[in-house]
């Protein structure tokens, strides 16, 4: 009887999901906050409260989580992280400063403490990797110049990740200094160990790891990242830390293989693993932090829009562009949650998980507007305000009106030149770019940025 009632359950819960993930689609969203909102209805408080399946659920939530570092593990190469490193280590700065701190002291004007305060910055900090990557795709943005940009921002943000977890895992543990330090450094020579084996001998353990038949292919790399997991976890490393190095250990056929036959499964249990974490928060107990939450949203919306905006300014990339990768990196999502459930788990603080839930629905739906939106409405408001200037124009205002025009008509064959330049001069621009989006032969205007990437993007 009770093994019919957690089919009951689980297989209710899957189809609503199925459901939930096709609403969002239609509409071109992230699934991420209906599956949040799914797991308020079926926890503590909701409307059909799980009871057979919970233990499962939690299982499988775990899962979720090594799938989804391995996955985003798979995506790099040992190399790139390192040039990636060299290249855009100051960006890497600045997008701590800018959204880590907010978060920091937004726990402790709440009262919450020190330890509450690194749990939040954390998920203020990282982006959603997965929810900015399908953006840049629905929005025809990958081959932009600005997209490098991007992406190395996200690649720091997940190697920082790294670092953040175990220091993370030793805080929530009450670990005092020597054994945080001694975790940390175990930490850091694990990683450090296994980008050395990955840059030395990652083709073997890919040749390793590799194979023709889908089946062996998939049991292997998958019984080899539980493994990996479960002896990170042994070490107090964090298991999502060791499935993100094994991803980065493989390469080549096997990476690409392996992607293939775990993007279902990754789907699967990342979708169970946030429908868990909407399990653990009670619905009533988000109204009283949804005015934090907001603030907090705002604010940090805000400080992405300027780290985007900043390390694009410093690869040479033109107003547009550097406006179009501040909105692209809003959006938060599954890290967040990810790190707001190590600290739920532990009992840090009641109020977390519940703040950390609304803020994640906040910018998950405000974050792809923000990547479509920003720079389109930056120069419409840059637009209204010459017109006020010029409304106001002295006396003169006549005589300027009349100027204006033959400017404007002037200007518009000038503007016809510059973009046939443009275009003609589009493949050594895009020639230029260095690794990491930098640019070899200085800024770029905006009109060579749109001969480039396009004016509709």
């Amino acid at each position: 009887m009770h093994t019919a009632s957690v089919f009951i359950e689980l297989g209710s819960v899957i189809l609503v999901l199925g459901l939930l993930g096709r609403i969002a689609g239609r509409y071109g969203l992230s699934p991420i906050p209906l599956y949040l909102l799914g797991g308020l209805a079926f926890g503590k408080g909701g409307l059909l409260p799980l009871s057979a399946s919970e233990e499962f659920v939690a299982t499988g939530a775990e899962i979720g989580v090594v799938l989804l570092l391995l996955m985003l593990g798979l995506e790099y190469t040992a190399a790139d992280l390192v040039t990636n490193l060299k290249a855009q280590y100051p960006a890497g700065a600045v997008d701590f400063l800018l959204n880590a701190l907010p978060g920091a002291a937004a726990a402790l004007l709440l009262g919450w403490g020190p330890v509450a305060a690194v749990v939040l910055a954390g998920v203020t900090w990282i982006s959603s990797s997965g929810v900015i990557a399908k953006v840049l795709g629905d929005l025809g943005r990958l081959g932009n110049r600005e997209t490098p940009v991007i992406l190395s921002i996200l690649v720091l943000e997940d190697l920082a990740m790294a670092v953040y977890l175990p220091i993370l895992t030793a805080v929530l543990a009450g670990a005092g200094l020597v054994a945080g330090s001694i975790t940390l450094a175990i930490a850091l020579a694990t990683a450090g160990a296994v980008l050395f084996v990955a840059l030395r001998y990652g083709r073997l353990i890919s040749r390793f790891v590799s194979h023709d038949d889908p089946e062996k292919l998939l049991l292997v790399v998958l019984g080899l990242t539980l493994l990996v997991a479960g002896l990170a976890q042994q070490l107090q490393v964090s298991a999502a830390v060791g499935a993100f190095l094994v991803g980065i250990a493989l390469s080549g056929e096997a990476a690409e293989g392996a992607h293939t036959l775990l993007s279902p499964l990754r789907d699967l249990f990342a979708a169970v693993f946030f429908v868990f974490f909407g399990l653990s928060t009670d619905p009533t107990s988000i109204p009283p932090v949804l005015l934090p939450a907001l603030l907090l949203a705002a604010a940090t919306a805000l400080t992405k829009v300027a780290t985007g905006y900043w390390a694009a300014r410093r690869a040479g990339i033109a107003a547009r562009g550097r406006w179009r990768a501040g909105g692209a990196l809003v959006s938060r999502g599954e890290f967040s949650i990810v790190i707001a459930g190590l600290a739920v788990t532990a009992g840090i603080e009641p109020a977390l998980g519940p703040l950390a839930t609304a803020y994640v629905l906040i910018l998950v739906v405000t974050g792809p507007l923000a990547a479509r939106y920003t720079q389109p409405a930056v120069e419409r408001l840059g637009a209204l305000r010459g017109r006020r200037r010029a409304r106001w124009t002295p006396d003169g205002a006549a005589g300027s009106a009349d100027a204006a025009v033959v400017a404007g008509v002037s200007g518009v064959s000038a503007g016809a030149a510059v973009g046939a330049a443009a275009v003609s001069a589009a493949g050594p621009v895009a020639g230029s770019l260095g690794a990491g989006g930098s640019v070899t032969g200085g800024a770029v205007t905006d009109a060579q940025d749109e001969a480039v990437n396009g004016v509709a993007s």
